[in-house]
């Protein structure tokens, strides 16, 4: 069949995008899905600074590549061996498809899936198959999903089953956004009630994650980013404290106003800077979390003595250490009783035709989650 898809074919181009054009929406040939897969129309597709990272070369990716990872949808047509999905279910992705049987999922842990880590840099589906082609060859697929297409075949261990009555353009964000930000509190962190936690890096991840210490009854929740109309937004969704990022002093105003640090600082920057304050602002025998993901060259530095003598934690968080199909749809339940708004995130919506200059918008830090509807 044909369908329309925003493809990235040449990383780096200079901004603003909306002149220099990275994504071409195309229309392209999609095959019909293989044992194990699924052909989804697209609903909703959210726009991620992971995808702004490859646009930008930040983590270089196979090219040409259907690009988009966070996404909901309807299911069109099950492949062969897929019984468990009907035509008309609806369901959000995971950026990650998990085989079921290496290691790490046999250990519970499925966003380590080693199988899908290599399908998702090789860009291919966890079949080790490519879907989507075009008169000079074949397509590469982002993280298995595609999202930014109108339809995609994806592996069904890509594939979360939802309940109907939660809108497909607010169910788009539990893919990644939700996920990775409210697993980071709740599964890598593990906040109790009463502790307290700082939030650094307020984009969509990170305001999720603030929702997510919200959820869990934190008692103190720091909300830290550099642009100041952030911390308006945090203090609106429940943050107790906001402080700017590049204030010199704010190591020390956050150990005061905490009694000698945080619980727990979760930093979603993906940048060494952001990764060294959340330590630097961690108590004695507290959690440093680093969700952010930064480009492969980052490095960061601590000093020894305080790992051995503070007895201090320091976590990698991928995909909110989540159980996709167990997360998601509880995260679902949780919004739809009103306690995770994750609708507050939703910056707004926009056509595909006009993602270039969405992404210029996300960029800039103008928006949290801007949604494209297919």
């Amino acid at each position: 069949m044909k369908v329309r898809s925003a493809i990235l074919r040449e990383m780096g181009l200079a901004k603003p995008y909306a002149a220099s054009r990275p994504l071409s929406v195309e229309t392209v040939s999609l095959a019909p899905p293989g044992p194990g897969e699924v052909l989804v129309k697209i609903a909703a597709a959210g726009l991620c600074h992971s995808d702004l990272s490859g646009i930008n070369g930040d983590r270089p990716r196979p090219m040409p590549t259907a690009l988009g990872h966070e996404a909901a949808g309807v299911v069109v047509e099950p492949g062969p061996g897929v019984s468990d999905l009907l035509p008309g279910d609806h369901v959000v992705m995971s950026f990650i498809p998990a085989c079921g049987v290496c290691a790490m999922c046999a250990e519970g842990r499925p966003h380590l899936c080693e199988p899908g880590n290599a399908a998702n840099i090789a860009g291919t589906l966890l079949s080790g198959a490519r879907r989507f082609s075009c008169d000079d060859g074949a397509i590469n697929h982002h993280c298995g999903v595609c999202a930014f297409s109108e339809f995609s075949v994806i592996s069904r261990r890509s594939i979360v089953k939802i309940r109907k009555d939660i809108p497909l353009i607010e169910a788009a964000l539990f893919g990644c956004a939700v996920m990775t930000g409210v697993g980071a509190v709740m599964n890598t962190c593990k906040v109790r009630p009463g502790q307290s936690v700082a939030i650094i890096g307020l984009g969509g991840v990170g305001l999720s994650a603030l929702l997510g210490a919200v959820a869990s009854g934190a008692g103190r929740i720091i909300a830290i980013d550099l642009n100041p109309a952030k911390l308006t937004v945090a203090k609106e969704l429940g943050a107790t404290d906001g402080f700017l990022a590049s204030d010199p002093d704010i190591v020390r105003q956050v150990r005061e106003a905490t009694g000698g640090g945080v619980d727990h600082a979760i930093e979603f920057a993906g940048a060494q800077a952001a990764f060294e304050l959340g330590f630097a602002i961690t108590r004695r025998g507290g959690v440093t979390a680093s969700a952010g993901l930064p480009p492969p060259p980052t490095r960061f530095a601590i000093p020894a003595v305080q790992m051995v003598a503070e007895e201090r934690i320091v976590l990698g968080s991928y995909q909110g250490s989540c159980v996709p199909s167990r997360d998601i749809p509880r995260y679902i339940d949780l919004y739809l009783a009103g306690k995770l708004p994750v609708n507050k995130l939703l910056s707004g919506t926009g056509p595909l035709e006009e993602i270039n200059a969405a992404f210029d918008r996300l960029d800039r830090g103008e928006i949290i989650r801007h949604v494209i509807v297919m």
